[in-house]
């Protein structure tokens, strides 16, 4: 087990160097620094002047890959690949271009993105496999085709239409929370119900449509025809058999989202005014400070990569077949 871990993590490495890399190219070859400096100051007649201030205030005046002009290893580490980019594996990134600590930042917001996505996330699988495993164990029905295509209608409206929808029933129609805003400690209930509903009951036709797929996919193997000949009731059959051999799949699904869980929600976020790292990032890209744009991205890649590597450690848990060496 530590063996596998080990060497999944380094497997990662690699990926990550690729994601900064590409992401390296794109801010400062395809987007160059006196690009970035045009769109932020953002005034139609800019000196060479205003442009070279800017870029040396914000540490872009370096060469980028290779400074010539160095001697030893400076002429690696006085660049802007040194000291924009790999500085993002020691976790340090850096200040954003009006000067905030983005780490503080991130430590800040990540705790009103977690109170909403945690909850969203747990209510909501425990809801989606609830009504899967009734869908599946009323299987052939009119319920399960009526299921079927209540899934296929909550899937097709957007979800701009349940933020909207949300808002205006539960704080403009039913005074019962407030449209938007956050605080802190058990006051944040009131600010978080709305868009956790939201979160759950958009997710709902997917996840339904996706866990009746699976759980019915399990009720045609072999060990559950073996199950009902031994008289073992329907209703065990589906919980003690299909579910629980349902659950690397679901598992995949589960901890592949932990990213989300940590970057928050874009438009939950922005729509709810909640200073979560959804909004963090949306407020980054509108005011093009592309230093935190770079660490989000940066911390989102690193984030799904071990959602990976936990999704193929947790598969011992849950299926006494799977044997990582």
């Amino acid at each position: 087990m530590t063996r596998y871990f080990i060497r999944r993590l380094l497997y990662a490495v690699p990926i990550l160097i690729g994601v900064n890399l590409i992401t390296f190219t794109l801010f400062f070859v395809v987007n160059t620094p006196d690009d970035m400096a045009r769109m932020h100051l953002g005034q139609k007649y800019l000196t060479e002047e205003a442009i070279a201030d800017w870029k040396k205030a914000h540490g872009y005046h370096l060469p980028l890959l290779y400074a010539p002009t160095e001697k030893g290893s400076a002429r690696f580490s006085q660049t802007i690949f040194a000291q924009h980019s790999l500085q993002l594996f020691r976790l340090d990134f850096g200040r954003a271009d009006d000067g905030r600590d983005i780490s503080q930042d991130i430590r800040q917001r990540m705790g009103p993105s977690l109170a909403i996505a945690l909850p969203s996330l747990l209510v909501g699988l425990l809801t989606n496999i609830t009504i899967a495993l009734m869908v599946a164990f009323f299987r052939g029905t009119y319920i399960d085709y009526w299921s079927v295509f209540a899934a296929v209608v909550l899937m097709s409206i957007s979800g701009l239409f349940y933020i909207i929808g949300g808002q205006w029933l539960f704080s403009k129609l039913l005074h019962l929370t407030p449209i938007s805003g956050f605080d802190g400690g058990l006051n944040a209930f009131k600010f978080l119900l709305v868009p956790v509903l939201v979160g759950v009951i958009s997710g709902l036709g997917s996840g339904v449509r996706w866990y009746r797929t699976l759980f019915l996919e399990e009720i045609g193997r072999d060990y559950v025809r073996t199950a009902r000949a031994k008289g073992i009731s329907e209703a065990r059959v589906m919980f003690r058999h299909v579910l629980r051999n349902a659950m690397i799949p679901i598992l995949t699904g589960v901890v592949v989202v932990i990213p989300v869980l940590f970057m928050g929600s874009l438009l939950t976020e922005s729509f709810f005014a909640i200073p979560g790292l959804g909004s963090y990032t949306i407020d980054a890209i509108n005011s093009q400070d592309f230093a935190i744009v770079r660490a989000m991205v940066f911390l989102g890649s690193l984030l799904y990569i071990l959602g990976l590597i936990l999704t193929d450690l947790s598969y011992t848990l849950v299926d006494p077949r799977v044997r990582l060496r």
